[in-house]
């Protein structure tokens, strides 16, 4: 492309507040100063335009769509199959492992860039899982993707959209995903093991079993401007046949103790405390994120009845501890369940 149009949609790009028209005619000029041998320049604009080391950190100019559409219902009672959500948790919400920030990095720059991707002949990645131990930010690590591509995500109702009637909730599961590839939206399909398991597994209905038949085919054909997010606490229960449709897996594991640190200081951001966050981490290992999340949570609480302006170490301890009893709860029921099967 000539210079001139380059700078023409440099120009536009500005005018529009649209940051992906810019950095696709940014990395265009760049492409353009290397094919000329220009490596020196070509080099500084690339620095310049940046690559980004944390989610959040490309150009958020547009808005996301908080205006409430109509969205699918189920035929018996007219209950919404989705709920429309406008995300507003972002990147410094969430403490993600290296590797897993890395990867969602890699699919957001793709989207990012997906007129030079597309431009290439090549199809983006838009069809993520996401597994692993409850409580270890799944659910929120969509919500902060959908934030950072600035697009609404759909939330799936599964109560709603799996059915008692024969054939209905494949005909519901159609319906979300027609209306989620008519539109740019990220779609959660949270719990999703609840329509995914293992067709092989004796206990399961009949239905369900067509259910996974119609959902693998669903997910084949799933090529909307946005993305699709599944995620499961028990990936094993899904059906083998689920995991080849996926162009990622992210595995959310419980935290390690650099990451417990960081999760602390992230929930002590705005209360004081009377000792360093950090030094604690190891007293918490093994504590998933949403039960790191609670103690912090619990000890301001305490703090705040008890009329005092920080977190002080004991008030912190009775936290953990008030966590570790209902944990222990939590393995017992857990584990006369298990017995009882």
């Amino acid at each position: 492309m000539a210079k001139g149009e380059l700078l023409r949609k440099l120009f536009i790009s500005y005018a529009k507040g649209d940051p992906d028209l810019f950095r696709s005619a940014a990395l265009e000029i760049i492409a353009d100063e290397e094919n000329k041998n220009n490596r020196a320049l070509a080099s500084a604009l690339r620095r310049s335009l940046g690559n980004g080391s944390n989610l959040g950190t490309s150009p958020t100019l547009q808005p996301i769509p908080r205006k409430l559409e109509v969205v699918p219902h189920e035929k018996d009672k007219q209950l919404p199959l989705v709920d429309f959500v406008t995300p507003e948790r972002r990147s410094s919400d969430i403490v993600l492992s290296r590797e897993n920030q890395q990867l969602l990095l890699s699919v957001l720059d793709e989207f990012r860039q997906r007129d030079l991707i597309k431009s290439h002949g090549l199809r983006l990645r838009s069809k993520l899982l996401f597994c692993g131990p409850p409580g270890c930010g799944k659910t929120l690590c969509a919500e902060v993707f959908a934030h950072e591509i600035r697009l609404p995500l759909l939330v799936a109702n599964m109560d709603t959209l799996i059915s008692s009637f024969l054939g209905e909730t494949a005909s519901n599961l159609r319906k979300v995903f027609d209306y989620a590839a008519d539109r740019p939206v990220v779609l959660l399909l949270d719990e999703f093991d609840a329509i995914a398991r293992l067709r092989d597994d004796e206990s399961q209905h009949g239905e369900l079993k067509r259910v996974v038949n119609s959902l693998l085919q669903l997910i084949d054909r799933f090529s909307g401007a946005g993305f699709l997010i599944a995620a499961t606490n028990h990936e094993r229960q899904l059906d083998a046949a689920i995991w080849r449709r996926f162009d990622e897996v992210v595995y959310f594991a419980k935290p390690d103790r650099s990451q417990i640190g960081r999760l602390l200081q992230l929930k002590f951001r705005n209360f004081k405390t009377e000792f360093d966050p950090v030094s604690k981490a190891a007293s918490l290992s093994g504590f998933s994120h949403a039960e790191i999340e609670r103690v912090c949570l619990n000890a301001i609480r305490r703090s705040i009845l008890q009329k005092r302006s920080s977190v002080d170490e004991v008030r912190f301890q009775q936290a953990i501890e008030l966590e570790s009893r209902r944990r222990s709860i939590a393995n017992q029921i857990e584990g006369s369940s298990k017995a009882s099967k």
